[in-house]
């Protein structure tokens, strides 16, 4: 029923992270020093979106000059268009409640984030965000572009608000949906024909816009509280990697092997994705040609590239060692660290993000033990 989410859905729209803000010493202009801001940041907002909140607990003592608001976590700069919880999630690998972060009012390192002009790029980074997830469920972002303005606004008013039945109501009319009750076998980027690519309508088979997260945790203890805090985004790769369902009798992927298909690398002893898909082109009729890349659609230009894995900072993907072997430690989506064979049917029908990406949180590392091994 349109407007009805499931339990876990509801779980994931009402999640929040408390946090405990602090005002950078730098901007603290009276004495005594004000206390830090505590606040319930919701798991599917955005921290810009914070601050009419938290201004008020600073403004007596912030200096002169206009607010260009960012936030750090132990020093990083936090980027404001990945979901706060996202943010958590792969930062805190030992979940600390309240999350301690710090908020700048003044020097905002644009050699290092994006611009941020408040409320309204965080909604255009969102509605963006949608558009891409459109083009990968659909092949164009049509339904989204055409989107009346009171839609549009009543859409992310149910963002803001976290008002999941109004946000379902809505959404159900852009034709997203990704994935039936029934458990499907899922590959990556299978061919599709020039009709599929221009249909605008039920989803094609099932595509759905992942956004995973890698983070290299070096040489890694069982406890978590060992993990040094990461310093840099050079240490953490983000990729956009659209998979795709096609139904297979008798068999139920489960996150295990979607794990195994977006990082193969990982898995050597096991047949990699692209074996798989060439057994069944095998199974294809013949004269079935590949996608056209002339999409006459005006946004393909700029959607096409969620059609690649954008990997930034490969090198450190994969922690070296002259001895160990780098395997995956942790896999976390919306705060949970799910059993590998769970249905992935069943975490992206749940578990996905407002703009209608499922965000993957993933630790690789080098265990102690194998690192000492010959």
């Amino acid at each position: 029923m349109v407007g009805v989410g499931s339990e876990a859905q509801k779980y994931v729209w009402e999640g929040a992270i408390p946090l405990q803000i602090h005002l950078h010493e730098s901007e603290i202009t009276t004495l005594p020093s004000p206390e830090p801001a505590l606040i319930l940041a919701p798991r599917i907002g955005y921290l810009p979106l914070l601050v009419p909140q938290i201004k008020p607990y600073f403004s007596d003592t912030l200096p002169p000059g206009v607010d260009t608001v960012w936030f750090d976590f132990k020093g990083m700069p936090l980027k404001w268009y990945i979901p706060t919880g996202v943010l958590f999630d792969l930062l805190c690998l030992e979940p600390e409640r309240p999350w301690n972060l710090t908020v700048h009012f003044r020097g905002y390192p644009g050699d290092l984030l994006s611009p941020c002009e408040g409320e309204d790029s965080v909604k255009w980074s969102y509605i963006n965000s949608l558009k891409e997830a459109a083009y990968i469920i659909n092949g164009n972002s049509k339904n989204v572009m055409n989107m009346s303005q009171i839609d549009q606004f009543e859409l992310w008013r149910s963002v803001l608000n976290r008002e999941m039945e109004a946000y379902l109501r809505i959404s159900s009319k852009l034709k997203l949906g990704i994935v039936g009750e029934d458990y499907t076998k899922i590959v990556m980027s299978p061919r599709q024909s020039n009709n599929e690519a221009d249909s605008v309508g039920p989803s094609r088979a099932g595509r759905i816009p992942v956004r995973l997260y890698v983070r290299n945790v070096g040489e890694y203890t069982d406890d978590l509280e060992d993990v040094p805090p990461v310093d840099s985004w050079d240490r953490i790769c983000y990729m956009n990697k659209p998979v795709e369902i096609q139904r297979e009798e008798g068999k139920i992927f489960n996150l295990y092997d979607a794990i195994k298909m977006l990082l193969p690398e990982f898995f050597p002893d096991e047949p990699s994705i692209d074996e798989e898909l060439s057994k069944l082109e095998l199974e294809d009729e013949p004269g079935i040609g590949g996608s056209n890349l002339s999409d006459p659609d005006p946004d393909t230009n700029t959607m096409r590239k969620t059609e690649l894995v954008t990997v930034k900072n490969e090198t450190q993907l994969y922690p070296s060692h002259p001895t160990g072997k780098s395997e995956i430690k942790l896999v976390r989506i919306q705060g949970i660290e799910p059993k590998l064979d769970i249905p992935f049917s069943w975490v992206v029908t749940n578990l996905i993000n407002p703009e209608h990406f499922l965000h993957i949180c993933v630790c690789v590392g080098v265990s102690q033990d194998s690192s000492k091994t010959s």
